[in-house]
């Protein structure tokens, strides 16, 4: 297709709502540089009303987070019948649901760390797996609400049980994998390459991702190259698994600690990564010969319903 008119789909009201307005800012401002008429629509429960009147040849979903990326504004689009970019209905939501997706990766062999779903005034009362391990909301992005607890450690964090709380009732004890941060954007269901992610903190969290100087991207990773091809098939096979379409990206724990190869494990797959010039996904087509404007083109011109 060849769209002429497309809404950037951003903001929203998730937990990552800041992130989801600069990687909208950033692809409505390259995409009205490619020759496209934009409009930026800050998602809000009325967002179907909005679409109606603006008529748009496609929606570029740059939301993050619930209810953007868990296949719910995917079915308003379907019914609108407005093509789309990246992940359909079912896709987004087994995605979004990290341990659901789990069931589909092991299904299909891709390995995975020991994990189980608890409600989190269990987790934040005792521990239920032995340290160290990771808690984590069941069904949210961008490191929000994510704790490691190291060996030593009495008790879990209190803040997984108080009141004010608002990342759901459920949440995954995930046993912790030592070693590399990667992660391979896959396009098209062809992985772009592996970038090994250096958190200036104890762990790759939210500030780590999105403040200046945070992290460190190094690309190509600094890895076995027998590694790098076997975390990009492992990507494209997480991609393929869950029905993704367009863009993902899965992010890979590489176990380097022992002693042999060293093992991969499979943390998740994101429907929706983040979208600046700056962030992993640009980055990798940026290292493939693509840049900025061609991606989020391609993306636009990749755009359908039935996804």
């Amino acid at each position: 297709m060849s769209a002429k008119h497309v809404a950037v789909l951003m903001g929203g009201w998730s937990s990552e709502r800041p992130v989801s307005l600069v990687s909208g800012a950033a692809c409505a401002k390259a995409l009205r540089e490619e020759g496209y008429r934009v409009s930026e629509v800050d998602v809000g429960p009325d967002v179907g009303d909005v679409l109606s009147r603006l008529k748009p040849d496609v929606a570029f979903n740059a939301l993050h987070g619930r209810w953007g990326e868990d296949g719910c504004v995917q079915g308003i689009l379907e019914i609108l019948r407005i093509p789309y970019t990246h992940s359909g209905v079912l896709a987004s939501a087994l995605a979004m649901h990290k341990e659901r997706a789990k069931h589909v990766f092991r299904s299909v062999g891709l390995p995975c760390a020991k994990s189980l779903v608890v409600p989190r005034k269990l987790a934040s009362a005792s521990h239920q797996m032995e340290p160290p391990y990771v808690v984590k909301p069941v069904n949210e992005g961008s490191s929000v609400g994510v704790f490691v607890i190291r060996q030593g450690d009495n008790r879990p964090p209190g803040e997984i049980g108080a009141e004010d709380w608002k990342l759901g009732d459920e949440v995954m004890v995930e046993e912790f994998i030592p070693g590399r941060e990667l992660t391979v954007a896959v396009m098209n269901g062809k992985g772009l390459a592996v970038t090994e992610i250096i958190a200036h903190a104890k762990f790759y969290d939210f500030d780590a991702k999105y403040a200046e100087g945070g992290s460190e991207h190094i690309i190509p990773a600094r890895i076995p190259e027998g590694i790098a091809r076997e975390a990009i098939r492992l990507a494209e096979v997480a991609h393929a698994a869950l029905g993704c379409r367009g863009v993902s990206r899965t992010d890979i724990r590489f176990d380097d600690t022992g002693t042999g190869r060293g093992r991969l494990v499979i943390l998740e797959v994101n429907t929706q990564p983040g979208m600046t010039p700056t962030s992993l996904v640009p980055e990798q087509a940026q290292h493939n010969g693509i840049s900025f404007g061609k991606l989020v083109r391609w993306m636009v011109e990749d755009a359908s319903c039935d996804r």
